[in-house]
């Protein structure tokens, strides 16, 4: 990797960590508002945006070289805030459009799609941002840009990168007037093997590239 990638933020590391920091407290306090439901039509469209820009964000914390914590062991925060009232305020705004189909690792082979839920997913991801937002409001910049990277690798950016997915494909849908119901039934409650759900996800790739039955050709 080149030094221009590892340096990827040719300024004071403070301004660095303050630009990150309010990226981050920007983001949850937009989903926070979203998630009261006061304009629920716009619901999607603002959440795309939002998980976008906190991305963009990863994607700076993730090409920047390895932030090593002041201390050996991480210093405690207390407890975690809650996020259970996001979740179900989330569950109840997207129902029905709240599960999709992830990919953990696409690069793991013949890995199969597993059901997850957007709720579940903005939930962890604001989660995982308030445990590096207390560090730095307690004054440890370095701790909170460390766990910020962290679990920009390992837990809030491919959870991320997967709702962005599932969130713009839903504003796809909806802008090329395509349904939804091929995946009805799809559940995170339900005990679904690895055969089903490739079996599953293979029936929706096809119904994808055929396109709608009145617009397929016949030979």
């Amino acid at each position: 990797m080149s030094d221009a990638m590892l340096h990827a933020v040719d300024q004071n590391p403070d301004d660095f960590a303050v630009q990150i920091a309010d990226s981050i407290e920007s983001f949850i306090v937009a989903t926070t508002e979203v998630a009261k439901g006061d304009e629920p039509d716009s619901a999607v469209p603002f959440l795309l945006l939002e998980v976008s820009q906190l991305l963009l964000t990863g994607g700076r914390l993730g090409a920047h070289e390895d932030i090593v914590p002041d201390e050996r062991y991480e210093p405690d925060t207390g407890p975690d805030a809650d996020v259970d009232d996001l979740r179900m305020r989330f569950a109840t705004m997207l129902d029905p459009v709240d599960v999709f189909s992830e990919v953990f690792d696409p690069y793991e082979p013949r890995k199969a799609p597993v059901p997850s839920r957007i709720s579940d997913s903005l939930a962890d991801i604001v989660m995982d941002l308030r445990h590096g937002l207390a560090h730095y409001r307690a004054g440890r910049t370095t701790e909170a840009l460390w766990w910020w990277q962290f679990s920009y690798f390992s837990n809030w950016g491919p959870t991320a990168s997967a709702t962005l997915r599932a969130l713009q494909s839903l504003v796809a849908h909806v802008r090329l007037d395509q349904p939804l119901a091929e995946l009805d039934g799809l559940d995170t409650d339900e005990d679904l093997t690895e055969e089903a759900l490739a079996e599953e996800a293979g029936r929706v790739m096809v119904e994808e590239i055929l396109g709608p039955p009145e617009l397929r050709r016949t030979h």
